[in-house]
């Protein structure tokens, strides 16, 4: 089959490569017939490749059609629709019936003392195989996929695979009084889902701050009250002018989406910059002792939030040597809530917004549909910003 491999920092190709086949009766195999390019995967394209082998697939964002079952998945037969979350997890353990199956207890990667194993995601989360292919083998089929109904085209189901359920779990986690206020940072396809979600939860007010301006677009078009980063000198201004439409306090809560790769972190830019392009065998180890995040996002929604509020984080950070304004979240009283989305935990509560009335506009979220062959071309367009990507599907 063909697959999008990774080969070396800002290096991704589409190769020939063995068809998946059932490994375990819990085991299913999927026809891919859609797979999205998310903001995470930008992080192996250019920091987090200390921990990725040249051949890993990559990919966690699929919807297909089943093809094959083990004998130990009861309730898939070929034929069906799925949409595969992005986490592998039993959902039999204490954890994933506690709602936690991104700390599945059966897929924990103990190795490396990582959570549920992930698809295409580095060796930190299982090496497992990823979805930007033809095929997928999907291992704990019994419990991951998610069956939706024929008819409508694969924009109206493939977010459940990541985008609604981390957009979905960053709102509940900010855990906004109903007619308060939010800030969004980043308005890259989590952000732009978490400001839609956030008013059709009740949401009083939404900002939204970025610094592309077709993002700033799509947001301020759905009536989100948009602030455009290059418009301050720095993120003191910003800041200020959000407070001023908050009666001095700021926001109840912010949502960090932005994660790692901030812009503005010019010296941890420079760590990330020298590990990715050390030999393997000190690029791991350094990153796993001294790693540090770009964390000027994270910085201004620690000093934006009002005091007593809550900052729900689901950009993603890897840092072990980050310094943390600790003084500053104790006294504010900052609440702080963050982790990899509950894909399943979510999907039951999101479904019923997935309807011919579209209140989450996912009909028209992708900015680009591509064929698998041009995945290279996705991904550089995506990491450079260009072309007003915000949201890519992959066909193959």
């Amino acid at each position: 089959m063909r697959a999008v491999t990774w080969q070396g920092k800002r290096d991704v190709r589409v190769e020939n490569v063995p068809d998946p086949s059932i490994q375990e009766p819990t085991d299913a195999i999927i026809r891919i017939t859609s797979s999205g390019l998310c903001g995470s995967d930008l992080h192996l394209y250019e920091v987090l490749t200390p921990f990725m082998t040249p051949g890993d697939i990559l990919g966690h964002e699929p919807m297909g059609i089943v093809e094959e079952v083990g004998a130990g998945v009861p309730d898939l037969q070929a034929g069906d629709r799925v949409v595969v979350p992005f986490q592998i997890a039993c959902g039999n353990c204490w954890m994933c019936l506690t709602g936690l199956p991104t700390q599945c207890e059966t897929t924990q990667v103990h190795g490396e003392g990582m959570g549920a194993a992930l698809f295409g995601y580095t060796r930190l989360y299982g090496a497992v195989p990823g979805a930007q292919a033809e095929y997928l083998r999907v291992p704990h089929a019994q419990y991951g996929p998610i069956k939706v109904p024929e008819g409508p085209p694969d924009d109206r189901f493939v977010y459940l695979s990541d985008v609604l359920p981390t957009a979905w779990q960053a709102v509940a986690y900010a855990d906004v009084p109903q007619g308060g206020s939010i800030a969004v940072l980043g308005l890259g396809p989590i952000g732009d889902m978490a400001c839609r979600i956030a008013q059709v939860k009740g949401a009083g007010r939404v900002f939204g701050v970025d610094l592309v301006p077709e993002r700033l677009a799509r947001a301020k078009a759905r009536g989100v009250e948009t602030f455009d980063l290059r418009s301050f000198d720095d993120e003191k201004e910003l800041v200020a002018a959000i407070r001023d439409q908050t009666d001095g306090r700021g926001p109840d809560a912010v949502i960090d989406a932005v994660g790692t790769e901030a812009h503005g972190s010019a010296v941890a830019r420079l760590v990330q910059n020298t590990a990715a392009l050390l030999p393997r065998k000190l690029s791991g180890p350094m990153s796993e002792r001294f790693s540090v995040d770009r964390l000027a996002a994270l910085y201004t929604a620690i000093d934006l939030v009002r005091r007593g509020g809550t900052i729900s984080l689901s950009g993603v950070y890897g840092g072990m040597a980050d310094p943390m304004p600790m003084l500053t979240l104790f006294d504010k009283q900052v609440q702080i809530r963050m982790g990899q989305a509950n894909v399943r935990r979510w999907s039951d509560d999101i479904i019923p917004y997935l309807t011919d009335e579209d209140p989450l506009g996912v009909d028209d979220f992708a900015t680009h549909r591509v064929p698998l062959s041009e995945a290279p071309h996705a991904y550089e367009m995506f990491q450079r910003k260009q072309d007003g990507a915000v949201k890519i599907l992959m066909q193959p």
